[in-house]
């Protein structure tokens, strides 16, 4: 099973310089969290799953990879098209190596929470990137479901040696912090446990897991509790039954051509088919209050998911306060919601954005940093993000993307619009979620070199 697209050791700077308009139509990648999920659940299945329309890139390509070591079969059958047949809950297979998840912790969380419920040993592995990241969080409750770390680095990281659980229980889990990867890490090993295992979320994250879970024949129940939160009840030791997956396209990956188009004057883009969950829609409600026009074309649903095409045109923005309960439908956007708050007029305050702490970098520093190199007045107080706009951006610096491929596509979007060219010291993990990202925005008229 081979990638189309591969990260390599190389080092591949990227330069963005300030374009004309850009124009056209587009459909971006498949949606990263609803394609990891498609391949494990198809894995736990009993029979056969056909998956189109599945993200390319190389975090998914490595829990695929995950998925054949554990036993299952995952084949690619043409361009976004994957066939998985399964073994069944608690049937994974002792891989004979560690698994491998390069840069991607929701690869690896989701599948530990996944070997946490079977009777085998899995060591756990990734790059820097992935090595850097903790790890104990997800452990603890999978502990308690019945799984035993065996051998964990320093600090609770990669690598990891997990012994799943021979006889699970179910848990009632209250995350310490929003998090979809937690979550869904403790329902997939409940899925092994008799009885019924419960999430209580303070904060409703991203519920993919919980629509696919369904969607394969599991009995989940979603229930209100407080003002944002929700209760997540799973049903355990289904027989989950393969079902066909049509992959949404990622609003995590449009954010970017989006933004783009904002700040890039004359421009006039339509994304394809974009995913319209409202747990992930924050950035496109944060936009909107900031003056963008967003147009919604032929909203429908596609595989349990809201989609719709977006026509975006570049506008003017206003600064805007953006409240701590919104971070978790916008988790992974912030890194491009603070290049179009440099491009805003006024004062942009993100809250409440500790989980950027442990993303593939500390990417609330690595934020604000590529904002600084490029003469943005920007400041961290707690857990905030400000931003002071002043609706354009001197750039001019050459942005440290740690390895993190949000980072490097924001700063990127910053270069388009930028008086002085954007540069960052390395493009290749941008692969990990958008392969064909520079190659769609020269399509659309963007200089990127």
């Amino acid at each position: 099973m081979q990638p189309r697209h591969t990260v390599n050791d190389a080092v591949s700077p990227l330069t963005a310089r300030r374009t004309g308009p850009l124009c056209g139509r587009a459909r971006v990648p498949g949606d990263k969290s609803i394609s990891h999920r498609a391949l494990i659940l198809g894995a736990l299945t009993v029979g056969e799953t056909a998956i189109t329309g599945l993200l390319e890139g190389e975090d998914v390509i490595n829990t695929g990879r995950a998925m054949r070591a554990l036993g299952a079969t995952v084949e690619r059958t043409g361009e976004g098209a994957w066939r998985v047949h399964g073994v069944g809950v608690a049937g994974f297979a002792e891989p004979r190596a560690a698994l491998d998840f390069g840069n991607s912790g929701t690869g690896c969380r989701l599948v530990l929470g996944a070997v946490a419920g079977c009777p085998i040993t899995a060591t756990f592995d990734g790059d820097a990137s992935l090595r850097s990241r903790p790890m104990r969080r997800v452990l603890d409750p999978l502990e308690r479901i019945g799984a035993r770390a065996t051998l964990v680095a320093e600090g609770g990281r990669l690598p990891l040696t997990i012994a799943g659980a021979r006889d699970p229980i179910p848990i009632v889990y209250e995350p310490p912090a929003a998090s979809a990867q937690l979550k869904s890490a403790v329902l997939l090993a409940g899925l092994a446990a008799p009885g019924e295992t419960v999430v209580i979320e303070g904060e409703a994250t991203r519920d993919h897991t919980e629509r696919m879970l369904r969607h394969f024949g599991a009995d989940v129940r979603v229930e209100p509790v407080g003002a944002h939160g929700r209760r997540v009840t799973l049903k355990g030791q289904p027989e989950l039954t393969p079902a066909a997956v049509t992959v949404p396209a990622d609003p995590s990956s449009a954010a970017f051509p989006l933004v783009a188009a904002l700040i890039v004057p004359g421009s006039d883009v339509i994304l394809q088919g974009v995913m319209l969950n409202v747990l992930r829609t924050g950035l496109f409600a944060t936009l909107r209050e900031m003056g963008a026009v967003i147009e919604e074309i032929e909203r429908r649903n596609e595989g349990g998911e809201d989609v719709a095409d977006l026509r975006i045109r570049h506008a003017g923005l206003k600064g805007v306060e953006v409240p701590a309960p919104r971070a978790p439908s916008m988790i992974d956007e912030y890194p491009v919601l603070a290049v179009a708050a440099a491009f805003a007029a006024g004062t942009t305050r993100m809250r409440g954005l500790k989980e950027l702490r442990v993303k593939e970098s500390d990417r609330l520093v690595a934020t604000a940093d590529m904002l600084r190199v490029n003469g943005i007045d920007v400041e961290i107080e707690g857990d905030d993000l400000i931003v002071h706009g002043k609706g354009r951006a001197a750039g001019g610096g050459l942005v440290a993307t740690h390895m993190d491929h949000r980072i490097a596509m924001s700063a990127l979007v910053m270069g388009l619009a930028s008086d002085k060219p954007v540069g960052i010291d390395d493009a290749a993990f941008i692969a990990t979620s958008f392969p064909d990202f520079a190659g769609m925005m020269r399509r659309m008229g963007a200089d990127l070199s």
